[in-house]
């Protein structure tokens, strides 16, 4: 088994530090920005900025081209099941991979693979020649590079800015996916309307050049050295002991395994409200992405601000999540449904950003790869199950049905999850008074007890 700083047992419940307050060496506050004072995580930042406008165009005009081609909401879940289900099958051999490679040339390939990828779409939409079938192979294709692109870039992020900054650079690399998130839907909006699909698939396959240009300019002397795994038998089962071993580690994983499966399906519930629901096209659908992407930038910069990754705070948000998406599946109205995408956005990536990076700080950086990748196996994996679900579901039953739903699973998920932390940690809830407020929270059972008034 591997040791190191994240190889540590569960937190003891001290009331500092347990499994339902913080992680394990939970970071110092620090500013909003401070991991771009760092060259070489200035520059992936900045290529990721692009790349990801041009993912963002992708995915709304993937989801709209299959929706034009097929009018099923079920076929726009397949598309999402066939892009994240090779994570499902391979993530956790893609980890292994990862943790014996090195993580920027690693990269440099499958950055390379995906904008072939995207070109390839664009050049047969153009053409006139798509067929749905070819919208759901280029997914799968895509999703076959995600298997080691996203736990490569999710564990290079600590060779970039070193453990200190880990919880700042983790945040800003959210606030810079949903930064991309405001500016690639709206794009993707006006091509679709304006000049067709095709162009949305040419203009991502482009934006992998930046990126790809950021990898090579960095200086590889200034990379914070990780131990790379060696070459072994036994390694993937060894990842799976680590993390079961870990209650802050496997219960986090459950929970956003869940929330990942049937609450953020967006793909799906979103264009059925456009589409069925108010009968208002690709523009509101690419309004309600936008609208979602604001509230999700700003609970990006709030986690980059707040320097913590309290696991309380994650079942909080959770709980909110699934609540919000009960109360929009209700909404009568577009701009009343359009608004509450802006609270379900920043419930949604406190989940995401708080998650990550409670998993990333309490894990060993020699079995990041592998923790990383079962973390995304689960979280992205679970679409393959959840998006034909939701997908029928919706197209059976109407949107506000499929919404809700997803909704009261990642709340019920969240209770019970959080329930299970504050046993395993020895909590107990207490329910006060704090400067004339009402004050509910989780304490350690000796410190209620020692508490409560001598009969």
């Amino acid at each position: 088994m591997s040791t190191g700083s994240g190889a540590a047992s569960a937190p003891a419940p001290d009331g500092r530090d347990d499994p339902t307050t913080r992680t394990p060496e939970t970071p110092r506050k620090t500013s909003m920005f401070a991991s771009l004072r760092v060259r070489n995580y200035r520059l992936f930042f900045m290529g990721q900025v692009v790349s990801n406008i041009g993912t963002w165009m992708q995915r709304i005009a993937q989801d709209w081209l299959v929706l034009s081609l097929t009018g099923s909401s079920a076929a726009v879940g397949i598309t999402t099941a066939l892009q994240f289900l090779p994570m499902l099958f391979f993530g956790l051999y893609g980890g292994v991979l990862v943790d014996r490679l090195r993580k920027r040339p690693t990269l440099l390939v499958t950055q390379s693979a995906m904008a072939v990828t995207a070109l390839v779409l664009a050049v047969l939409t153009l053409s006139g020649q798509v067929q749905v079938w070819h919208v759901y192979v280029a997914a799968f294709a895509m999703g076959l590079a995600t298997v080691m692109d996203n736990p490569a870039r999710q564990s290079f992020v600590s060779e970039l800015v070193g453990r200190d900054q880990l919880q700042n650079a983790v945040s800003l690399n959210s606030a810079n996916f949903q930064s991309a998130r405001l500016v690639g839907p709206a794009v993707a909006g006006l091509m679709i309307t304006g000049v067709g699909t095709g162009w949305a698939f040419l203009a991502n396959g482009l934006s992998f050049v930046a990126p790809l240009s950021c990898l090579l300019l960095m200086r590889a002397r200034e990379l914070h050295t990780v131990q790379r795994a060696p070459r072994g038998k036994g390694q993937l089962r060894e990842g799976l002991h680590y993390v079961a071993g870990r209650p802050e580690l496997i219960w986090t994983i459950v929970l956003v395994g869940f929330i990942g499966t049937f609450g953020f399906n967006f793909p799906v519930f979103l264009s059925a409200f456009a589409d069925d629901v108010f009968d208002a096209g690709a523009g509101a659908y690419s309004l309600f992405n936008t609208l979602m992407a604001v509230g999700s930038l700003a609970g990006a910069l709030l986690a980059a601000r707040r320097g913590t990754a309290r696991l309380r705070v994650l079942i909080a948000a959770a709980l909110g999540f699934g609540a919000l998406e009960i109360v929009a599946s209700t909404a009568p109205e577009l701009w009343l449904f359009a608004l509450l995408m802006v609270p379900i956005g920043v419930f949604s990536m406190t989940v995401n950003v708080t998650a990550n990076t409670s998993i990333q700080m309490s894990t060993d950086p020699a079995m990041r790869g592998r923790v990383m990748a079962l973390y995304m196996m689960v979280f992205l994996g679970g679409s393959p199950v959840g998006a034909p679900i939701v997908g029928w579901v919706t197209d059976t039953y109407g949107a506000r049905v499929g919404f809700a739903a997803g909704g009261a699973v990642a709340a019920t998920a969240a209770l019970v999850i959080g329930l299970v932390l504050a046993r395993v940690g020895n909590l107990r809830l207490s329910v006060g008074w704090h400067r004339g407020h009402p004050q509910v929270r989780f304490v350690p059972r000796e410190r209620q007890e020692a508490l409560a008034p001598v009969a």
